[in-house]
């Protein structure tokens, strides 16, 4: 197996060897590290976004790091530096294919970087995070399309004048794995009562925000 291209070389290899073991294989294993490596990912990101983007208020800030710091983004890159082939895993996490699994592979990654944070200090993960999230740190789309749908109604509407709108299940049905939710979004400043449907709660009164905006904006 070809060794990680990780652009870092560690004076305490042992510590990469624990950051790629998954707590399938024992005792020792990587948890500890993925504990540390996220408050250290966390931190940088944060910083940078706060260098970045001097005028962005602290809630925008959070909503942008959540689009960095998250499992999805954090199982890419380690599909970008190929760390499934080199994470151990028990036997049974590796006939499920754990090697792929999205939640392994951000664990490990972070995991990676408590490692490096522990061998190296913190500029060294700063280093291995630009490196990692430099070019989506430049795609970012801006804050505000960020924010959900009922928050941007609701600062569409206080930003006019207007009072919140309300939210009302009208219908719940299905087994309980499989429930239905429609809900109705009222504006009443502006006579408008939309409906929509989701598998929560939540997800329905989204939608329905959603729809809301359009009309509002309409």
């Amino acid at each position: 197996m070809a060794a990680l291209e990780l652009d870092y070389e560690f004076g305490s290899p042992e510590l990469l060897e624990q950051a790629l073991t998954h707590r399938s294989v024992g005792r020792i294993n990587n948890e500890r590290l993925e504990f540390l490596g996220d408050s250290v990912l966390n931190c940088l990101i944060a910083d940078e976004l706060f260098r970045r983007f001097p005028e962005i208020p602290e809630g925008d800030l959070s909503r942008l790091r959540a689009r960095l710091v998250n499992q999805s983004t954090l199982a890419n890159i380690g599909r970008e530096m190929e760390l499934g082939q080199h994470v151990r895993l028990g036997s049974g996490e590796k006939k499920s294919g754990g090697h792929r699994r999205a939640s392994i592979l951000a664990d490990a990654v972070e995991a990676v970087l408590g490692a490096v944070y522990l061998d190296g200090g913190f500029e060294a993960c700063r280093g291995l995070v630009k490196r990692w999230f430099d070019q989506r740190l430049d795609s970012l789309p801006p804050a505000s399309e960020l924010k959900d749908p009922k928050t941007r109604l609701q600062e569409m509407l206080q930003g006019r004048g207007f009072d919140l709108p309300t939210y009302s299940v009208l219908d719940a049905s299905g087994a309980d794995h499989q429930r239905v939710f429609t809900v109705a979004c009222e504006v009443a400043a502006l006579g408008i009562s939309v409906e929509a449907t989701g598998t929560s709660r939540r997800k329905a009164e989204q939608a329905a925000a959603e729809i809301a905006l359009d009309a509002v904006s309409g």
